[in-house]
Order: C-alpha cells, then sequence, then structure tokens
C-alpha cells in the first residue's frame, strides 16, 4: 500500500502537467487561428484547476489502484468553430494538436529513460526501479495513454475532430451533431466494450514503447 502511495504521489504532478499542456494545446492552436474562446474562459493557463475534469480524475486515481491501465481526461477546452475560415480544417488542427503535444512529451522522456536503462535490461525496472525511473516512466506512459485515446475516432475526442476533417461538408455536419450523445459514448465504453478497449489502448501503448523505449525489451 505504501508503495501504491508513493506510486501516486508520483503520478499525479506528472498527470497535471500532462493534462494541462493536452488541453492549453488545444486552446493555443484555435488562438492561432482566430478562435479566442478558450482566452476568454481562462484555459490558455498552466493553472491545473483550471482544466481537471472531476470524473475524468477520478478514473486516473481508480485505475491507477486497481492494479490495471492508468486512464483518465481532463475538462476539454471550448472551441467556436466559427472563427475559423475553413471549419473542418480548423478543428482538424485544434483535436490533432492535443495528442501531439502528449506524444512529444512521450517521446522527450524516453529520450531521458533510454539512457538510464539499467545493466539487465527489464520492463521491471520500470515498475519497481528507482523512485527517478518510475516517475519518468509515468510520465512517459500517462502520455502515451493520452494521445492513444483520444485519437480514437468517436465523438466527441479528439479522433473524430481529425477523420471529421475528410469528410463532405453534410456528412460533417451529421458527425459534429453526434457530439452532444459524448458521454453515453464514454459510459458505452467503460460498460459494455470495457475489455476490447482497454485491450487497444494496452495494445497501442506496448507499439509505442517497443518503438521509443528498446532498452528496456518492451
Amino acid at each position: 500500500m505504501i508503495s501504491d502511495l508513493l506510486g501516486f504521489a508520483l503520478l499525479m504532478p506528472v498527470l497535471l502537467l500532462s493534462m494541462v499542456a493536452h488541453e492549453v494545446a488545444h486552446g493555443a492552436v484555435a488562438y492561432r487561428l482566430g478562435d479566442p474562446t478558450a482566452k476568454a474562459h481562462g484555459r490558455l493557463t498552466a493553472n491545473p484547476l483550471k482544466h481537471l475534469d472531476p470524473l475524468g480524475t477520478m478514473m486516473f486515481a481508480i485505475t491507477y489502484f486497481a492494479g490495471g491501465f492508468i486512464f483518465g481526461w481532463a475538462k476539454p477546452v471550448p472551441v467556436n468553430a466559427g472563427y475559423f475560415r475553413d471549419h473542418q480544417r480548423g478543428m482538424m488542427l485544434v483535436g490533432l494538436a492535443g495528442p501531439f503535444t502528449n506524444f512529444l512529451i512521450a517521446v522527450v522522456l524516453a529520450g531521458i529513460l533510454n539512457p538510464l536503462a539499467p545493466a539487465v535490461s527489464s520492463v521491471q525496472a520500470l515498475y519497481g526501479g528507482s523512485i527517478l525511473l518510475r516517475a519518468l516512466f509515468l510520465g512517459f506512459q500517462v502520455n502515451v495513454v493520452l494521445g492513444i485515446f483520444n485519437l480514437v475516432p468517436i465523438p466527441p475526442l479528439d479522433g473524430s475532430r481529425v477523420i471529421a476533417g475528410f469528410m463532405s461538408p453534410s456528412t460533417y455536419a451529421r458527425w459534429a451533431g453526434l457530439d452532444r450523445y459524448g458521454m453515453l459514448f464514454i459510459l458505452l465504453i467503460f460498460f459494455v466494450l470495457q475489455r476490447p478497449f482497454f485491450s487497444l489502448l494496452g495494445g497501442g501503448f506496448n507499439l509505442v514503447s517497443r518503438l521509443l523505449l528498446p532498452a528496456y525489451g518492451f
């Protein structure tokens, strides 16, 4: 239990930083494209309290202490596509900004982790090794999972914005209307499609880890 609490204490600042970076990236790209909504709502800030979603944050704690995969989400940044010259392209770029930022952070952390690999490389060293290794790996894991999860192409996740950028205007209008049912889709994942969804996340995480953390023998 002490080890779990220590791990969670290490996770929280990493988690907050990762979620803030993800949401600020959305807002910053929207702002660059002409949408001041996120800035007007005070979301272009490093203050984590502005970005926390109670249920999403609770899911990080639940999944961590359940011993499974670390998973959760932050409060979405408000975006008004009406400010964009091209609605679909604008939303696609805004959608890509969050996951891209998480993957970029993961790449940086992998660049630090690989030289720190123990003489006998092992994945277990990341879970039960030094505090430094655990903290860096938690940061890597959180950012990869956030990136993969948000690229799932179902509304209102970022992946739905990306594929919408390639739709016809009429299809896009109907697709965007599905955002209102976003929470229902999330609940469906947790209560009906939980096993295949977490298998998808786990498979994606292992693939990225093999590519970015070769020193640990994933």
